[in-house]
């Protein structure tokens, strides 16, 4: 591969990552008048990001339903709970469950030097 088709493929895919990002803010801003509208925001996000082959961002992956493609906003339709060491995000319109496992916050006792 040419050295400017490959250029030309990350300034595509740095420009998809936008507009992706920026569709997620448009459904945020969307969620409270037009749920509706939100939820085509993150479908075509989704068809962008399977275009240019991106990978979304995690803040961004837990922020849709992969089962029925819905913007999951806590407390409006999805619930969020934590379990031990996973973070259970249900959405209320299909009722898909995800669970993501986080680590908590280390105290500093391991790195004083002992």
């Amino acid at each position: 591969m040419s050295r400017f088709k490959k250029k030309s493929k990350n300034l595509a895919k740095d420009l998809a990552m936008e507009r992706i990002q920026r569709l997620f803010e448009l459904a945020d801003a969307e969620y409270s008048s037009n749920s509706i509208r939100s939820d085509e925001y993150v479908l075509l996000a989704r068809k962008i990001g399977m275009r240019y082959l991106v990978r979304f961002p995690r803040e961004l992956k837990v922020r849709f339903c992969k089962s029925c493609g819905s913007y999951l906003v806590p407390g409006g339709n999805c619930r969020i709970r934590l379990k031990g060491r996973y973070i259970t995000i249900s959405c209320l319109k299909c009722g898909n469950v995800r669970r993501y496992i986080y680590h908590s916050v280390k105290t500093s006792e391991s790195s004083s030097g002992k």
